[in-house]
């Protein structure tokens, strides 16, 4: 597990290229037949990957000092990948594309797998410390609602933007209050509609959460611009298919494609208020 330590927003003005991507930027996620993780002091979330081509179970490794992963954590998944397996103590759930999981405190044994290892499923990993055991289920965007098995409700599939300011985008709340409970990961996933290349436009920041950003659905010669920085102090990192990037509390988080594209946001801090949010106008941006 690769730790990264928390960074101030005084030195980050500082920063080289080399040294902004060093700190913030998360690639090489996806890689077959491993699980990567990548662990931050900010709010101590866990970002990863699993891309099973046989099945691989989930440890807690040295880094949490835990006898298994989930002893003191959450875990949120979505599998942007082929079709796959994940079993939770000897429970198997089959999770499809774009299809997510959350995973309660307390679970102990979390193994990976593959329907095909010639298509293997992608699943992506975000993880927070928690202090209460909330239910374990499916996440599906559609379908019929059964026994640990959430459908996301019509009220959290929000469209957002529009085509005049190439910012029409549709957001999917997959873990949030009211929907899947959880003591503090939120997750989700925005799709941008074709011609529309701005996400979080107007941007902002909360600084009861920090966020994590996963860029995928990016054709090889693609790329996205993601916008970071304190609103008056920004900066911009090269992103390119399947990379993630830390967020502070402090920073906007917002970026340009130069095509549509898709990511996955995760959040953990303070609240779980999703609109608590400190707009920053387009005006008062530098």
């Amino acid at each position: 597990m690769e730790l990264r330590t928390a960074v101030s927003p005084r030195d980050v003005k500082h920063y080289t290229t080399e040294r902004l991507r060093e700190e913030f930027l998360i690639q090489n996620l996806f890689v077959p037949g491993e699980i990567k993780l990548v662990y931050s002091h900010i709010d101590r979330i866990i970002t990863g990957a699993c891309v099973p081509t046989s099945p691989i179970k989930l440890t807690a490794g040295d880094e949490l000092r835990a006898e298994y992963f989930c002893e003191r954590r959450e875990l949120g998944v979505i599998n942007i990948g082929g079709a796959g397996t994940i079993t939770i103590d000897g429970k198997t759930y089959k999770v499809g594309y774009k299809e997510g999981m959350y995973i309660g405190m307390g679970s102990k044994d979390i193994t990976f797998d593959s329907d095909d290892k010639n298509t293997p499923a992608k699943f992506y990993l975000n993880s927070a410390p928690a202090h209460k055991t909330y239910p374990t289920v499916l996440i599906k965007p559609e379908g019929t609602p059964a026994e640990d098995v959430v459908i996301i409700k019509p009220e959290n599939k929000k469209e957002l933007g529009r085509m005049e300011d190439a910012n029409h985008r549709t957001i999917n709340k997959y873990i949030l209050p009211g929907q899947v409970e959880s003591c503090q990961l939120e997750m989700g996933m925005t799709k941008l509609e074709p011609g529309s290349i701005w996400n979080t436009m107007p941007c902002h920041t909360h600084d009861r959460r920090m966020e994590v950003y996963l860029y995928f659905d990016i054709p090889e010669d693609a790329f996205v611009m993601h916008f970071m920085g304190e609103p008056q102090e920004t900066r911009h990192i090269v992103m390119r298919n399947e990379e993630a990037v830390i967020s502070p509390s402090w920073s906007i988080h917002s970026g340009a494609g130069s095509q549509a594209y898709t990511f996955i946001w995760g959040m953990v801090g303070e609240n779980q208020d999703f609109d608590d949010m400190d707009d920053v106008r387009n005006q008062d941006l530098k």
